[in-house]
């Protein structure tokens, strides 16, 4: 009984999200349901990329949280359209939150729109919100243990984004293991190396975020 309800759950989620993608593609919008653990870096990330591709690129944020509305201050503070959607203790996002949001949200003239996703390994990767990738944010510091801990959230991912590189001196992570068990998840899956704090390798995922626009 409660597997057929899971699965009830799942099917309606998916039917508002294939109506959020057809509203998003008549917009000409891509959409990235940005993933990762509490802390890992999402913001940051976000705020780094507006910083280098804003005038090229045309950007929104949606921002999940359980409470608070940090985040969205500091995308605002960038002149980005922004909207906060607070779960009230739901630990991911779904397809309806977002539908109940976009009606209201300035999406003519975007070309990407990032949802940060609530802060958690599981959920976000299950629900689907009507985005055409998602993408996972892993800080380092986490430990190498999480591909095989969490592996639908690599399988489920189109990129695969190591943060905080700059602390690997001062960490016993292997990387690379981290590397193979995630691709070993899933062949396709893009790497990124990145540092949101030194921005080294950000120019590497700033050119494909670039190329994915068309």
């Amino acid at each position: 009984m409660k597997v057929k309800v899971v699965s009830h759950i799942l099917e309606a989620n998916d039917r508002i999200a294939e109506e959020n993608r057809r509203l998003f593609d008549k917009f000409g919008v891509y959409v990235i349901n940005l993933m990762s653990a509490p802390g890992a870096g999402k913001t940051s990330l976000i705020e780094n990329t507006i910083k280098e591709i804003s005038g090229k690129i045309k950007i929104g944020v949606i921002e999940g949280d359980i409470a608070g509305s940090d985040d969205a201050k500091r995308i605002k503070s960038l002149n980005i359209p922004v909207v906060q959607i607070n779960t009230g203790g739901a630990c991911h996002l779904d397809a309806n939150m977002i539908r109940e949001v976009i009606d209201g949200f300035p999406l003519k003239g975007l070309d990407l729109l990032i949802i940060e996703n609530v802060g958690n390994l599981v959920c976000p990767a299950e629900f689907r919100v009507g985005e055409n990738i998602k993408v996972m944010l892993l800080s380092i510091t986490e430990g190498d243990d999480k591909p095989l801990k969490y592996p639908l959230m690599f399988q489920e991912s189109s990129a695969l984004v190591l943060n905080k590189i700059d602390l690997l001196p001062y960490t016993n992570v292997n990387i690379e293991k981290i590397k193979k068990n995630s691709q070993a998840l899933n062949p396709k899956l893009k790497i990124f190396e990145v540092s949101c704090r030194t921005g080294e390798g950000l120019n590497k995922w700033i050119k494909w975020l670039q190329s994915l626009i068309k």
